[in-house]
């Protein structure tokens, strides 16, 4: 039974809770997405497996997931990423923030960092997780989100504009 970090509204630590029971009841928890580029500026994307909880078969972000009880989120994300993709990478926390949605009989309520890396080689996907892979311009990519942004999980929609600045201030 996977367990996540419970929050309070200032990101204090208040317990843990059974993963799908937290979705179930919409309690606010710690979670992390991350997008890797390779040296073309192109965002790897992975199609979520069917099997997931909630959001499968649709396109997202190179990987995302929840820390466990006393791991560091920067753990969290290396090691997911390895689990999910195949490959690591060095990555750079760039922000966070918090959405709250509900997504048929579950809720996202999370604080999500977001952390950003690059890596140019082909990813070993593990398909219990992931369905398909490819990479992607940022033009294709803001031209596909308007056209259908039905394909794209939902934090990867508020997502990916917050990464877009702040790739731009770098």
């Amino acid at each position: 039974m996977e367990q996540v970090v419970l929050l309070d509204e200032n990101n204090n630590e208040i317990g843990i809770g059974e993963k799908i029971k937290v979705h179930e009841q919409g309690k606010l928890h710690r979670a992390f997405s991350i997008f890797v580029f390779n040296s073309n500026r192109e965002l790897l994307l992975q199609k979520r497996s069917k099997n997931k909880y909630h959001s499968g078969g649709l396109w997202s972000n190179t990987c995302c997931s929840h820390p466990r009880p006393g791991e560091k989120i920067e753990e969290a994300a290396h090691r997911r990423l390895k689990e999910e993709m195949g490959f690591d990478c060095k990555l750079k926390n760039a922000f966070s923030f918090n959405y709250n949605v509900r997504l048929g009989n579950l809720f996202e309520n999370e604080l999500d960092y977001v952390f950003i890396g690059k890596f140019n080689g082909s990813p070993f996907i593990n398909s219990e997780e992931v369905e398909d892979w490819k990479r992607i311009s940022l033009d294709e990519l803001k031209r596909e989100l308007e056209e259908n942004s039905f394909n794209y999980s939902y934090w990867f929609k508020i997502a990916f504009p917050k990464v877009i600045s702040f790739l731009g201030k770098k």
